[in-house]
């Protein structure tokens, strides 16, 4: 596999002494990659070839740069499951899900693919009698592109697949656990014919690339996909110079379960809302406000669809559940854990001794980290 950051159709490696080192969750002798991170030199760089880039390719007819993308799914569809167990050993998601988000996303290729030949613009009734209005779609240059580690394929193709049909260059940066997938993302663009310079990946920190690139004047847009409190911030710097900005951040996802309801399908949707992807998710059902009347049923239900979860390796097709990305989120899901006990939640089930149902500091195989020690519903029950 490739590694490091792409600019220009070449890939580089940074002069950065600070490397990005990437590690499956399920297994940390398993390295997957280890390269140089790309410091601001390497974003100006970037900048300029897809400047140079954006004069070709938005005068290439929208049909055309549709049939890339369509090339690009095709790729992709040949490459599904190389790009599935690539995700599932980086991201730690089952397989199982790591397929359905490859899927997902290259249908995703498929439908923008499908937009090079619908750039409608409108005709409009004219008040004068000389005067012939209509409106054009033109595209805005140069973006940018901020992707997350919990969906690393459809993320960043439903970013990037709709911003190069539209004409576009594109600087994407994906995050720093899940480069392995963004590099396939870019091989495949490569392979399906778009030039040089339209689309380039750099991978670094948010504080130097990801700074970069909202202070550039020549991204004309930005789009970012992250949490609340670096979404805001981001979001503040671009829009003062006039950037288009695009934000989406973490969700408080609540279900709520009245006195009528049908508990066995409450418990159903509330298990999978609330643990696929090992609820790294921002869609995630992350409490449920229950009647009095059914509370208890509710999360006995719960409980006992919880202990006949079977976790462990992603690449393991027996397993339901996979591991905690990395040790400082297995962290922060204790931390909350805590919290919640701290503020009076009633702990049901796990979450109290590293090392049985939630993993050591080595994130042991057999005693991987998940968010199912901690029970969301209890807290907003008791």
């Amino acid at each position: 596999m490739n590694t490091g950051s792409y600019v220009n159709g070449n890939w580089l490696h940074p002069k950065s002494t600070r490397l990005v080192r990437n590690l499956n969750p399920a297994d940390p002798d398993d390295v997957i990659a280890e390269f140089p991170a790309a410091i601001a030199e390497d974003v100006q760089h970037a900048i300029e070839c897809a400047q140079a880039a954006s004069r070709g390719w938005r005068k290439t007819p929208g049909p055309e740069r549709g049939r890339v993308l369509w090339r690009a799914a095709d790729i992709a569809r040949r490459r599904a499951d190389e790009i599935a167990r690539t995700l599932t050993r980086e991201e730690g998601k089952i397989l199982k899900e790591a397929k359905g988000e490859v899927m997902k996303g290259i249908s995703l290729l498929e439908f923008y693919a499908g937009e090079g030949f619908r750039m409608h613009g409108k005709t409009l009734p004219s008040e004068a009698r000389d005067t012939f209005t209509y409106t054009i779609r033109s595209p805005l240059g140069v973006v940018g592109l901020i992707a997350p580690w919990n969906f690393p394929w459809a993320i960043p193709v439903w970013k990037s697949a709709p911003a190069l049909v539209a004409g576009n260059c594109v600087i994407f940066k994906p995050a720093e656990l899940t480069p392995a997938t963004a590099t396939l993302l870019t091989e495949i663009y490569a392979e399906a014919g778009l030039p040089p310079g339209v689309f380039n990946m750099l991978v670094g920190s948010g504080s130097v690339v990801g700074e970069a690139m909202v202070h550039s004047p020549v991204l004309r847009a930005i789009s970012f996909t992250g949490s609340n409190e670096i979404g805001g911030a981001l979001y503040a710097k671009a829009a003062q110079r006039g950037a288009k900005v695009t934000c989406e951040m973490g969700g408080k996802n609540a279900v709520i379960v009245m006195a009528d309801a049908d508990l066995d399908k409450a418990a159903v949707a509330i298990h999978g809302g609330a643990f696929g992807s090992t609820g790294q998710r921002c869609t995630a059902t992350s409490r449920v406000i229950a009647a009095p009347s059914v509370k208890d049923a509710l999360v006995d239900r719960l409980v006992d669809a919880a202990r006949k979860i079977k976790i462990g390796s992603g690449l393991d097709e027996t397993v339901d559940m996979g591991p905690a990305v990395d040790e400082k989120q297995w962290k922060t899901d204790l931390d909350y854990i805590n919290i919640g006990r701290q503020e009076g939640a009633r702990l049901v089930l796990g979450g109290n001794k590293p090392g049985s149902s939630v993993p050591s500091s080595r994130f042991q195989r057999q005693k991987l980290s998940t968010k199912l020690s901690l029970l969301p519903t209890a807290s907003s029950t008791d």
